[in-house]
């Protein structure tokens, strides 16, 4: 096996091994041998709080259960490893899913993270608050890909970019970019209008002219559209409906700055990870000393 240097490019992949966690490995493995990264599975021990747990649990049956995991994780990682021929490492750690998911993240270096989502738990919305993958999208610091559906293509043709007015918009595009290069994709950026504003209007209409010639200056196929959004229907509504014009492959959304610090994800990003049936591409904007006038758009 090759020796992988330090800077390697590495993606993430959280294993509990469902069959989500599974799909979502193979989309990281297809897009770790387009990328050239080393793949990094992680199984997460979830701690146990109840008083009886406390009591029978002891270290010698916790790691029991850490090598039973760990070798679970080897035999994927080795039948993985040869199948795509990506280097895979594997780690098991002990305590909460998110926690660890981004820690691990963040100690390996990875520059993307792929998880499964089984959607939306029906009912309860604190649930729903609380799930992993929301805690992970608002906290990890890398990019981070949701699958939620089952069928999925390998690569990717169409890459659905909405855009409003955030500042954060050339980071966006600039990611956009470097995905679309990898899989030879069409990035199709999409506005919406959701009220009858012309000030808006015309703002989101530069705006997207703007994008689209920078994204076809950068070689890459490239559409774009402003869309009219009717009173009653929400944003992802909207962007969700459009990107089934496409048979697209992917979404790439912004977690805004301050949704680090709020409780949950904007309502608009929330619908979009957990209603959409092709994969979510999360990006969290990097902390900036000023944002000047050096945006561009």
């Amino acid at each position: 096996t090759k020796i992988m240097s330090k800077t390697a490019s590495k993606i993430l992949v959280p294993i509990g091994f469902s069959d989500q966690s599974m799909i979502a490995l193979g989309q990281a493995m297809n897009l770790a041998k387009l990328k050239n990264s080393e793949v990094v599975l992680l199984s997460v021990v979830e701690e146990r709080h109840s008083m009886f747990d406390l009591l029978i649990s002891n270290d010698d049956e916790i790691s029991q259960l850490k090598k039973k995991v760990m070798d679970k994780l080897n035999e994927i990682a080795s039948e993985y490893s040869e199948k795509y021929g990506v280097e895979v490492e594997t780690m098991v750690a002990k305590g909460s899913v998110y926690e660890k998911v981004c820690e691990v993240a963040e100690m390996v270096n990875a520059d993307l993270i792929v998880m499964g989502t089984n959607g939306s738990p029906k009912g309860i919305t604190k649930k729903f608050i609380g799930s992993n993958t929301e805690k992970v999208v608002r906290s990890a610091k890398c990019p981070v890909i949701t699958i939620k559906g089952k069928n999925h293509k390998d690569g990717c043709d169409n890459i659905i970019l909405p855009l409003d007015l955030e500042k954060e918009t050339r980071e966006k595009v600039t990611y956009a970019i470097e995905y679309a290069r990898y899989w030879d994709a069409t990035i199709r950026i999409v506005s919406v209008v959701l009220r009858d504003n012309n000030k808006i209007r015309n703002h989101l209409q530069r705006n997207l002219e703007q994008v689209h010639e920078f994204i076809t200056n950068a070689g890459v196929n490239c559409s774009s559209e402003l869309l009219e959004g009717e009173k009653k229907r929400s944003l992802s509504y909207v962007v969700l409906e459009y990107e089934k014009n496409y048979e697209s492959d992917i979404i790439m959304i912004m977690t805004k700055k301050e949704e680090s610090l709020s409780d949950s994800l904007s309502v608009t990003a929330r619908s979009i990870i957990f209603n959409s049936e092709i994969p979510v591409m999360c990006i969290h904007p990097k902390k900036r000393k000023h944002l000047g006038s050096t945006i561009g758009f």
